[in-house]
């Protein structure tokens, strides 16, 4: 074999991963569980919406799946010891779970609506960190993937506890990619661009109602700002996750890597 066919191959995860993906039964985190598991990987999901957990494991038995609300510290126990028990172990932990919160601005935003969305897209990444860590200490190898947004870069309006909670992953990430290093644990972000798919449609529109413009004249405003005028595909995701997940990216830490067709700005 070629060494450039070798630099090929080893851009593909390893068969055999233990990896656990949060929100991971329905949208992207799906199939971010669905190429791991192309790859010969062992995967766990986790996900709030039962029917989402209820659909994968009927079409997808190979993964598996429990409901849950990565928010609560029983339910990421619960969720760490299943992998454990099933895998012996963790290598490698997506924290895809997120939610957009409130679309108002920041005089009318609610302490429940902060404290929910903080809750949910920075508190959950802890939790999960917090549990997997000793075990991938004690292996001396572990990989953790942050899904931020590209709106931690350039700001978005209306959009203050969203934006807030992916900036903070950013400093979680960086913070832990210099704590676990000597361990031989890597962590890393991703920053989304706008995902093709019903979440964002929904986003799209509350921004518009917000804005008093109609939800597709908004859309063009939103791509207008991305240098590839595009939204991006969940696969496109999936495949960087992949590729930190591959040998090629053992030497990939600390990174905020953005998958977004480049957002200029937002508004």
């Amino acid at each position: 074999m070629s060494d450039f066919a070798k630099l090929i191959l080893s851009a593909q995860p390893e068969p055999g991963l233990r990896v656990i993906v949060t929100a991971g039964a329905g949208g992207a985190g799906r199939i971010i569980s669905e190429v791991f598991a192309q790859y010969g990987a062992r995967v766990i999901a986790c996900d709030i919406a039962a029917d989402s957990v209820r659909k994968l494991q009927q079409e997808r038995p190979d993964i598996a799946a429990i409901t849950g609300d990565v928010g609560e510290e029983q339910v990421v126990e619960a969720l760490v010891a299943e992998a454990e028990r099933r895998f012996g172990g963790v290598d490698v932990l997506v924290n895809n779970v997120g939610i957009a919160g409130p679309t108002a601005p920041v005089e009318k935003v609610s302490t429940d609506d902060w404290d929910a969305t903080l809750r949910t897209n920075l508190t959950s990444h802890f939790l999960c960190i917090r549990r997997v860590v000793p075990a991938m200490k004690r292996q001396g190898s572990g990989l953790i993937v942050n899904i931020s947004s590209g709106s931690a870069k350039v700001g978005l309006p209306l959009r203050l506890p969203y934006v807030a909670s992916k900036g903070a992953l950013l400093s979680l990430t960086l913070n832990l990619a210099r704590e676990l290093g000597p361990c031989g644990i890597r962590v890393n972000a991703i920053l989304p661009g706008a995902i093709r798919g019903p979440r964002i449609q929904s986003v799209i529109a509350a921004k518009a109602q917000a804005l008093g413009v109609a939800a597709a004249d908004y859309e063009k405003t939103l791509l207008r700002y991305v240098s590839l005028r595009t939204m991006v595909d969940p696969q496109d995701i999936a495949a960087m996750i992949a590729f930190l997940a591959s040998p090629a990216g053992r030497h990939i830490t600390g990174q905020s890597i953005g998958v977004d067709g480049n957002v200029e700005y937002e508004e």
